[in-house]
């Protein structure tokens, strides 16, 4: 019986019946809705929004946490492939998702109040409300503890200053889960649209992820309630926490941009003549189809099984870093040599190895960098911190 060309370990029998479910269901939204727009929304720099009530219909969003707070109860492995079949289509539209998801609905789950679970996730969940996740600036990059960003509590508010960059989602976004520093450590602040002093820029001029929205946030004396400050965390752990389960979904999410392009490539070399003969029909092509098929296997295995780590409580953030350095590794250099198998028609956004290398350069640097991720595990072997 013939493998399937890219899941050549079978691993879909690794899943269960419901988790085959959820990555049939995300696959057809990709096929039926992403794929026929992306290529011109990628072109004209335009997020398309209008598929966000669709996401939210399909259950995608918060699809990890209680039903009881508007999410989909699933497990983790049936998220990642969520993040796998939505960046399949585009960089862009799982980016949105895990930033709603992972980066602002984890943080109000797991550090806010009853009472901000209850006013914020149902509504999130169903693409009412959209969020922001305000950590990264200017200045820190990776070093996300030089953070400049401040407020100070005068009466019953806090008041806000300071700036962050690169922010997914900034200008749709109707609330922003914001970081600063207080003179009781790293908080985090539930900032509202509409918030005197709080202004959102969007980033143009992008060659990457250019159907997603990025943005500078700015806040100047913003007055932010005590009933929006998250109560359940202080230091860096909070945002830390948030960004290991938002790298977890990228782990997976690459997979889908490499299938993708491995897809086109194959398709293309068996249709393109060159010399009298297929490109596939030459012992140079296959040996870089190969190679991969090779590597999206090994990503493949990665995941399943960090992802039944992570539904067991046994998942380290290290395991994270490890497959998020391999996986966007992976994705943008088979990226890369599709374009090139596709020759000059590789560079136009009417194929989509460009379009997935180009998102890739973000994604392997957003959330931690390759050297970040390198360097979290070097930590691990030698017990010794070189950052």
């Amino acid at each position: 019986m013939a493998l399937h060309p890219y899941d050549l370990y079978d691993v879909r029998s690794l899943l269960s019946e419901e988790e085959r479910a959820v990555q049939d269901t995300v696959a057809r939204f990709t096929d039926e809705r992403v794929l026929p727009i992306i290529g011109d929304a990628f072109d004209q720099g335009r997020f398309p929004k209008e598929l966000i009530p669709e996401i939210a219909e399909l259950g995608l969003l918060g699809s990890s946490l209680p039903e009881e707070y508007g999410g989909g109860g699933l497990n983790s492995v049936s998220y990642g492939l969520i993040c796998q079949e939505l960046e399949r289509g585009d960089s862009g539209i799982r980016s949105f998702v895990s930033v709603q998801s992972s980066l602002c609905m984890y943080p109000i789950f797991a550090y806010g109040s009853e009472e901000q679970k209850k006013r914020w996730l149902p509504d999130m969940a169903a693409g009412k409300v959209i969020g922001c996740f305000g950590l990264t600036e200017a200045h820190g990059g990776s070093d996300p503890a030089n953070m400049k960003t401040n407020a100070r509590k005068d009466g019953g508010d806090w008041v806000l200053n300071g700036s962050k960059m690169w922010i997914t989602n900034g200008n749709v976004a109707d609330i922003a889960i914001v970081w600063a520093q207080t003179d009781d450590g790293i908080q985090g602040f539930v900032v509202e649209k509409g918030m005197a002093g709080f202004a959102a820029q969007e980033i143009k001029h992008k060659m990457s992820l250019r159907a997603s929205v990025t943005s500078s946030l700015f806040f100047d004396n913003v007055r932010v309630p005590e009933a929006n400050r998250l109560p359940n965390v202080k230091g860096l752990k909070g945002p830390l926490g948030c960004l290991t389960q938002a790298r977890y979904g990228i782990t997976w999410g690459p997979i889908g941009a490499a299938v993708a392009c491995l897809d086109e490539a194959l398709n293309y070399s068996k249709e393109r003549i060159l010399f009298d003969r297929p490109v596939a029909a030459t012992q140079s092509a296959q040996l870089k189809l190969a190679d991969m098929a090779r590597r999206i296997t090994m990503a493949q295995l990665l995941v399943v099984q960090l992802g039944r780590l992570k539904d067991a409580g046994k998942m380290a953030p290290t395991q994270v870093s490890l497959a998020k350095w391999n996986n966007c590794r992976m994705a943008i250099d088979i990226a890369r040599q599709c374009r090139d198998l596709l020759g000059g028609a590789g560079i136009t956004t009417e194929h989509v190895a460009i379009r997935h290398a180009l998102n890739l350069e973000s994604v392997i640097t957003y959330e931690g960098t390759e050297t970040v991720h390198q360097l979290v595990v070097g930590r691990e072997l030698t017990g010794i911190n070189a950052f």
